[in-house]
């Protein structure tokens, strides 16, 4: 009975009428492509995009937009795979920065803007625990760059969803398609996926009442891990 009471009402009833408190006054949604092979992992992988998008808690609008392209070092040439899941092609990275410098410019990019600054409270948001757990670590390693603590936990949008749905997405377009929303641009490009992302978040509040934590840090992650 209680599974088709979940199924038959909208979760939001659970949480009455008013709106939940949210935790930060901006989610940060970051969705990064990298070198890639077919059939075998590239060592090392190295971040080609890198977009972010900053959704206002209050309005829950796009308000500001990072979006740069990263010419890979070890590996300067991409693939065909790559270009043909990514979309993007040899010239959109051939004369583009590589990491370090980007990286730089995007952490100027978070000071210029005031997020995480005392008061601004923010949060990085992901589809998957794969941009902020593994790439940016490995990527930062790769070019001796120390970590700052603010990409060291984040909130993965596919277990907010659950929570939110009662039912645990396996990707992006299953989300969309669960929520009946079109899908923006193409999968894998890094700058529609979050345009993507964003559209679902503003469909999980508008509809489900979400709150929006803090689900993944390394902690939390040991704790899934014995869960499972």
């Amino acid at each position: 009975m209680a599974y088709r009471l979940i199924k038959k009402y909208p979760r939001s009833i659970y949480k009455g009428n008013k709106e939940v408190k949210q935790h930060f006054n901006y989610l940060l949604v970051i969705d990064f492509e990298s070198t890639c092979k077919k059939y075998e992992k590239m060592e090392p992988q190295e971040i080609i995009e890198f977009p972010c998008a900053a959704v206002s808690t209050k309005t829950w609008n796009t308000e500001n937009v990072f979006h740069e392209y990263i010419k890979p070092k070890v590996h300067p040439v991409l693939t065909s795979f790559c270009t043909d899941l990514t979309g993007i092609i040899q010239d959109m990275v051939e004369n583009q920065p590589h990491f370090p410098e980007v990286f730089d410019k995007f952490c100027k990019w978070l000071e210029e803007h005031n997020y995480f600054k005392e008061g601004n409270d923010c949060a990085f948001v992901t589809c998957g625990d794969w941009d902020l757990k593994s790439m940016l670590p490995a990527q930062c390693e790769l070019d001796n760059i120390p970590l700052p603590e603010h990409f060291q936990k984040w909130i993965n949008i596919k277990d907010t969803f659950c929570e939110a749905t009662q039912y645990y997405p396996r990707s992006l377009k299953d989300m969309l398609t669960f929520l009946k929303i079109p899908l923006h641009g193409r999968l894998h490009c890094g700058i529609n996926d979050v345009e993507n992302i964003v559209k679902i978040i503003q469909t999980l509040q508008s509809q489900h009442n979400t709150e929006f934590k803090i689900n993944t840090a390394p902690n939390l992650l040991k704790k899934k891990i014995v869960n499972v």
